[in-house]
């Protein structure tokens, strides 16, 4: 009896260290067979990834990169391309009518959390103008250009709307003003999205992240009010 248990644990032993050795073996073949598939799928070339178009400076071209020479020429060379300009003008314009919103706020809203939210708003966007000014001026690119059709941004009230929005007073204002400011939140998020695929300046990025969780935060907080 006493055999039989010493014979089963060396049997066992041996098993282990079988597998011990077959387990690095598989996983080696396996990573074998995935850098197989990952050359198969290289570009010709020898660059992996796709294509990415990269938007020249203002009067410039674009122009199609890899995606290594898209990272390499971000890292390498920050200067501002057309959709960063184009990024800071509307955003301008952009805030511009959100800060037009809550001039309205006092004298027509009726809630106090209402009240509140558009002095954050005007807090924090009328600096953000005031920096994208700056931006612009530093870059020697003029405020307006191309004379953007509000329309074509995303997330604009309707001079219809902004009529009824200054019409309106107490509980239905407040209603109104909630309902518009989350669109135009939501349009503000989309600019800032669009920016950081398409633009390559650091700073415009880092505005356009600030605006992504600033305005993201404001809209949960003027959903749980309507």
């Amino acid at each position: 009896m006493l055999r039989s248990i010493e014979g089963n644990r060396y049997v066992t032993q041996v098993f282990v260290r079988a597998m011990r050795v077959t387990v690095p073996l598989t996983a080696l073949a396996v990573l074998g067979l995935t850098a197989c598939d990952s050359g198969a799928d290289a570009e010709p070339n020898g660059k992996s990834g796709p294509s990415v178009i990269v938007p020249g400076a203002p009067g410039e071209a674009n122009r199609t990169l890899s995606a290594e020479d898209a990272a390499r020429h971000r890292a390498d060379d920050d200067s501002p391309n057309s959709a960063d300009v184009d990024y800071a003008r509307m955003m301008i314009e952009h805030h511009s009518q959100a800060l037009d919103m809550t001039q309205l706020v006092p004298d027509r809203a009726e809630s106090s959390q209402v009240k509140k939210v558009a002095e954050r708003i005007e807090a924090a966007q009328q600096p953000e103008i005031e920096v994208m000014r700056g931006w612009l001026k530093e870059h020697g690119e003029a405020e307006q250009g191309g004379g953007h059709d509000h329309a074509t941004m995303p997330g604009m009230a309707t001079e219809a709307q902004l009529a009824e929005l200054k019409a309106a007073r107490g509980k239905a204002f407040d209603r109104l003003f909630l309902s518009l400011m989350i669109t135009h939140h939501e349009g503000a998020i989309t600019m800032a999205a669009e920016v950081k695929a398409q633009g390559n300046n650091v700073r415009v990025e880092e505005m356009a992240d600030d605006v992504i969780a600033q305005q993201t935060s404001e809209i949960s907080r003027m959903r749980t009010m309507l």
